[in-house]
């Protein structure tokens, strides 16, 4: 049994140990090659079976249709608030449901390449709720409607993805699913592009994972890098520059290692399972508080606060004694943060209710 600390870091975040395990077995050699992947050219067979690989474990994961492709691209999310207007937008008005700190980077970036139009705000909550659908104010002629799926900050999450077309809207839904990216599984038939980095459930920093219909390829702004334009991308198999080849390895890994855990489905019960193990703690005790609305709390990123923060330093240096590492909540909300991703364990998730629990006890 592993004696490695359990880290809810929000990202980059932990991996499955079999994962580490295996890239540490191969990084001087890969399957005989005599070269570790980091070694290797992008357009060598060895990475190419690779990529290749990898590729064919994601549409198999997701369930991905073929009339979209998949595209391993750099920058990550954040580049990707820029990258999706210059292929999408025309220049033109699009719309943009802001659900808290990273839909609002979406809509301040968007406004640079295109006319952002607010369809629907969770600002007069805080961002502890989400609009509701049936209530957002979608534009006649909005080139796209983008929505944060996961909210890593303010922990709220779209459990169900909005039916555009119920809703009066021909415009194709983009999706930010960075943070619960392969903890569930995605209606296609609901989305035109998806995208998220790879540093919270995928694996390592350093690629970002673009899902994109092939209808909405072609249509970049004049002004949009090459390396940026979707279909550019797309018509080189994600070669028209160096890919990060490492991290796409790395991916890979983390794609084999969800196939040997039922994939996507059975991995959708466990995260199901982990969150509702600290939402009902935090819900019996008066101690913690969680503010987000129940209906949309995040599966993957649980924020909580102590009821007196004057405790905050103490329960973080007890926490960290106690193997529990990383904790602390984004600086903009302050309090506490478990990530609880793919790779982090029920157990880890029992050992933090145990050390919570005990905190309580000894601060009464």
């Amino acid at each position: 049994m592993s004696t490695r600390p359990y880290n809810f870091s929000a990202g980059p975040a932990a991996m499955p140990l079999e994962v580490l395990q295996q890239a540490a077995s191969e990084m001087t050699d890969w399957h005989g090659s005599g070269m570790g992947v980091m070694e290797m050219s992008h357009r060598g067979k060895e990475f190419i079976a690779i990529y290749e690989q990898a590729e064919a474990d994601l549409r198999e994961l997701l369930a991905i249709p073929v009339n979209f492709k998949v595209l391993f691209m750099q920058g990550g999310g954040i580049a990707e608030n820029a990258i999706v207007p210059l292929n999408l937008s025309r220049g033109e008005q699009v719309d943009l449901v802001v659900t808290g700190s990273w839909s609002e980077k979406s809509f301040k970036e968007a406004a640079k390449y295109c006319t952002p139009h607010l369809a629907a705000s969770g600002a007069d909550s805080h961002f502890t709720t989400l609009p509701a659908p049936a209530q957002w104010q979608l534009s006649a002629n909005a080139r796209y409607v983008h929505v944060c799926t996961n909210e890593t900050i303010h922990g709220v999450e779209f459990h169900t993805l909005p039916d555009l077309q119920a809703l009066g809207s021909n415009a194709p839904l983009v999706i930010d699913f960075s943070s619960h990216v392969l903890s569930r599984s995605v209606d296609w038939s609901k989305v035109g592009l998806a995208f998220g980095g790879a540093q919270k459930n995928i694996g390592p920093a350093g690629v970002t994972l673009v899902v994109v219909r092939e209808d909405l390829l072609g249509h970049a702004l004049k002004v949009c890098p090459s390396a940026f334009n979707y279909k550019t991308v797309a018509d080189n198999g994600s070669m028209y520059n160096t890919p990060p080849t490492y991290s796409i390895y790395m991916a890979g890994l983390t794609f084999q290692w969800l196939k040997r855990q039922g994939g996507v489905a059975a991995m959708e019960q466990r995260n199901i399972a982990k969150a509702q193990l600290l939402y009902d703690f935090l819900d019996s005790s008066s101690f913690y508080s969680n503010h987000v609305a129940a209906d949309c709390r995040s599966r993957m990123n649980v924020p909580f606060f102590l009821a007196d923060a004057a405790r905050n330093d103490a329960f973080l240096a007890g926490a960290k004694a106690a193997g529990l590492l990383q904790l602390k909540g984004h600086k903009s909300v302050g309090g506490m943060r478990a990530s609880i991703y793919n790779a982090m364990p029920i157990e880890g998730v029992q050992a933090l209710v145990d050390y919570m629990r005990a905190f309580e006890q000894t601060q009464a």
